[in-house]
């Protein structure tokens, strides 16, 4: 077994971790909102605070757009379409560390892959080979 780096593993809880409690802080939040979508808009924009997170986090979330597609393009990440679909769904705050653990988790896959253990496992000792004869104490050959 190959061992993930001490930062790799860092970034990887840290995602995990995020993503839990932006799961869990913004559904107990949407939840307790008892409106509909439109009043949720409209709550999102009733005061010059409120426009300014709403409009800051409308650009981020262009960005994350454009991230999840590129680097799930590059790397290869399965259903980039997932992740955008939990930020409408669940919250940017859960989708996009999801997306970035799955992306650490491809990283990490592929630096191993690239860089294989320095020790390399323990083989079978080399066999000897039989002794050389002697040309001196053969019997010559046979007419």
């Amino acid at each position: 077994m190959v061992r993930t780096s001490r930062w790799s593993l860092f970034r990887q809880v840290t995602y995990a971790v995020l993503a839990a409690v932006g799961a869990v802080a913004t559904t107990a939040n949407n939840l307790a909102h008892d409106g509909s979508a439109l009043d949720f808009l409209r709550d999102a924009t009733s005061s010059p605070a409120a426009r300014s997170l709403t409009i800051d986090l409308a650009v981020l979330a262009a960005a994350c757009v454009v991230l999840v597609l590129t680097e799930s393009r590059r790397l290869g990440i399965k259903r980039p379409w997932l992740y955008l679909v939990l930020c409408g769904v669940v919250a940017a705050a859960f989708a996009i560390p999801l997306f970035l653990l799955v992306r650490e988790r491809v990283l990490e896959r592929t630096r191993q892959a690239q860089n294989p253990p320095s020790n390399p496992p323990k083989s079978d000792p080399p066999k000897s080979e039989p002794p050389k004869s002697d040309p001196k104490s053969d019997p010559p050959p046979s007419p």
